[in-house]
């Protein structure tokens, strides 16, 4: 399907509608706020009744100022503790950049180097350290088994089966048990 083009002068006409009903929009938000910071203020703050009396008159402003001052006191606490954690913020974000530019991981290379080299080079020229790994070993000695001895000595396993072949080889085998 095809759009069909809009006139500029309907396009016109349209985007005039637009601004004319956001503009009736912008005034009605004035007039509500307006009309909410007024029933703000009847609640929150009293009319001020101006007494007659010095006395009265000095009694009010400290009053006023002891006001202040506990509000005052309220928001330095407030901002030292937001400018407290942001710096902490901003420390952990550099900690962060830091350690994501410093460390990178090397390409590891296989080296050959004998245990006496590795300890000349981790302890320097001065400490003369010979470690013979094979030194350390036990010593295993290997025992022979006498079934391994039987296995050897018998040698061609066609040759056993010929000798126990027949009545003489079964007599052998026995007199070998007993």
């Amino acid at each position: 399907m095809s759009e069909k083009k809009m006139s500029s002068s309907r396009k016109h006409h349209l985007k005039s509608l637009m601004l004319s009903i956001a503009k009736g929009i912008l005034e009605q938000e004035a007039k509500d706020r307006e009309v909410e910071r007024q029933r703000y203020m009847a609640e929150t703050c009293q009319p001020l009744s101006l007494p007659s009396g010095i006395q009265a008159l000095q009694e009010l402003c400290r009053e006023l100022h002891h006001k202040v001052d506990v509000n005052d006191e309220e928001r330095y606490d407030l901002e030292m503790k937001v400018n407290k954690s942001a710096k902490e913020i901003e420390d952990l974000n550099i900690k962060v950049i830091d350690l994501k530019g410093k460390f990178k991981k090397p390409a590891l290379r296989k080296v050959r180097m004998s245990a006496d080299a590795m300890l000349q080079a981790l302890l320097g020229s001065k400490h003369k350290v010979s470690l013979d790994l094979r030194a350390n070993l036990k010593q295993v000695k290997k025992e022979v088994k006498e079934e391994d001895k039987e296995l050897r000595d018998v040698g061609d396993w066609r040759k056993n089966v010929e000798d126990k072949a027949g009545m003489d080889g079964r007599k052998k085998m026995f007199e070998a048990e007993a």
